[in-house]
């Protein structure tokens, strides 16, 4: 049995704060083989230092996958030249570092793939490939490699999107976790095929924001079409979304996990 504990998107210091509180209590209760964290908000909202990396691997946190925020700070190319930090950005991003986009872990007698890919609905940036295509080419380089398991984190916006690519690798990976919305969603089932499913794992950040942002400064946006202004509440209530996955040979597991903590 493997397991791993999967975080959304980790958003500003009370997300980063609410990992390093909660994390202790949730690794004794489900001992997690790996314990994973969508980066790319961890910098006051958007991208990565080393600093903070550092710092969430010091509390816990064996691995790092991200989206296309994660380039917003001119850390990221020291963060994915040093391979201390396990980290992995869309493998079908430009900006991506080669070899950056997956990477293989052993973890007991299991070989492991951790996948990123970012979605193109609704996504505002430039040459994105398409994802399915992309999983395609991946997934024949993964035959050569003869992983035991694949996990996709798939960073996008549009829920038809998530919903129509969980469905076309169903049966081809382990599983696959939706990210980006930072709105947990009520479907992780498995797919018809055996593939561990969710749309959204959420996030860990503010409760009471507009997904992890200052309430005021959406409504704001909303009402006067101002600027947004990653303002990230330091304090209060702080919400934890996450999934552990339990995986075997023959079967998988996918449990949501919520708490709340105050900050």
């Amino acid at each position: 049995m493997l397991k791993i504990l999967f975080f959304g998107d980790v958003m500003g210091s009370i997300g980063r704060q609410a990992i390093i509180k909660a994390l202790p209590a949730l690794k004794k209760e489900y001992q997690p083989d790996l314990t994973t964290i969508n980066a790319e908000n961890l910098a006051h909202g958007k991208g990565i230092t080393q600093k903070i990396a550092q710092k969430m691997k010091n509390s816990g946190v064996d691995f790092f996958t991200s989206g296309n925020h994660i380039y917003s700070k001119p850390d990221f190319k020291k963060i994915f030249a040093d391979d201390s930090f396990n980290i992995i950005a869309p493998a079908n991003d430009p900006r991506t570092p080669l070899g950056c986009g997956y990477k293989t872990l052993k973890i007991g007698k299991n070989k492991l793939i951790m996948l990123n890919l970012l979605g193109k609905t609704f996504i505002d940036e430039e040459n994105i490939e398409c994802p399915f295509k992309k999983f395609n080419q991946l997934y024949s380089e993964f035959q050569e490699i003869n992983p035991d398991y694949i996990i996709i984190d798939f960073h996008a916006e549009a829920t038809s999107e998530k919903v129509a690519f969980g469905h076309y690798v169903d049966g081809k990976v382990t599983a696959l976790l939706g990210t980006h919305t930072h709105i947990q969603t009520n479907d992780a089932r498995l797919l018809p095929k055996g593939t561990a499913y969710i749309t959204d794992v959420g996030m860990v950040g503010a409760k009471e924001s507009v997904i992890g942002v200052n309430k005021e400064i959406i409504i704001d946006k909303f009402l006067n079409d101002s600027k947004i202004i990653f303002d990230i509440p330091k304090t209060g209530l702080a919400i934890i979304n996450a999934v552990l996955l339990e995986i075997n040979e023959k079967n998988s597991k996918i449990k949501v996990i919520k708490q709340e903590i105050k900050i």
